[in-house]
């Protein structure tokens, strides 16, 4: 299956107090901090960032992501909107590899874990994603989201998100140690209501 890659426009969000704006080059020592942690190492940095050798970690992470708005994928740095610091990542991307749909993923670091900076971030991406074209959205009707089940807390911030549990993919994650595990798929359309 093909699909036609549109460039996104590099936008920024606002939403309880923090700012979504695009990863820069200038992130890389947040961002080297923050893959010092073993679970964003474990479930969200992926494999080429893991087998980088430690002081190139963030540059090959970075790499992908800051080019990524030009390939039809955003990726947001979450960070405070009144001092700018770094909270984590998110991203929306796959946009329209299935029609009208796509994924995101998210990790914060250790530090900003527990202060509802993911969702927040994750609902302000939501509605941005979702929004129809003409409101200055990306007019996505479904958007996935997986997380391994080992990853409790990622399940409470994606329900407290309003992206509803559809069911569980055997096996689906492959950590970078090669151990698989089964996920959690979560999805939000732009029909569903709060509940």
């Amino acid at each position: 299956m093909t699909f036609a890659t549109r460039t996104l426009a590099p936008t920024t969000l606002t939403a309880g107090g923090l700012l979504l704006r695009p990863l820069r080059e200038s992130d890389e020592p947040a961002v080297a901090e923050a893959l010092r942690d073993a679970d964003i190492l474990r479930w969200a940095a992926g494999h080429a960032t893991v087998q980088a050798p430690v002081h190139e970690r963030a540059a090959v992470w970075l790499r992908q992501r800051t080019a990524g708005w030009a390939a039809g994928d955003a990726y947001f740095a979450i960070t405070d909107g009144t001092t700018g610091e770094f909270h984590g990542a998110l991203s929306v991307r796959e946009v329209n590899r299935l029609p009208d749909q796509a994924v995101v993923g998210y990790w914060v670091t250790p530090r900003s874990r527990g202060r509802g900076a993911a969702r927040t971030a994750l609902d302000a991406a939501a509605r941005w994603a979702l929004a129809a074209p003409e409101d200055s959205g990306l007019g996505v009707h479904r958007i996935a989201l997986d997380h391994v089940l080992a990853n409790v807390a990622s399940c409470r911030v994606a329900v407290a998100a309003g992206f509803r549990l559809e069911g569980v993919m055997r096996d689906f994650f492959k950590e970078p140690s090669g151990r698989r595990h089964d996920a959690h798929l979560h999805a939000r359309l732009a029909t569903d209501r709060p509940e």
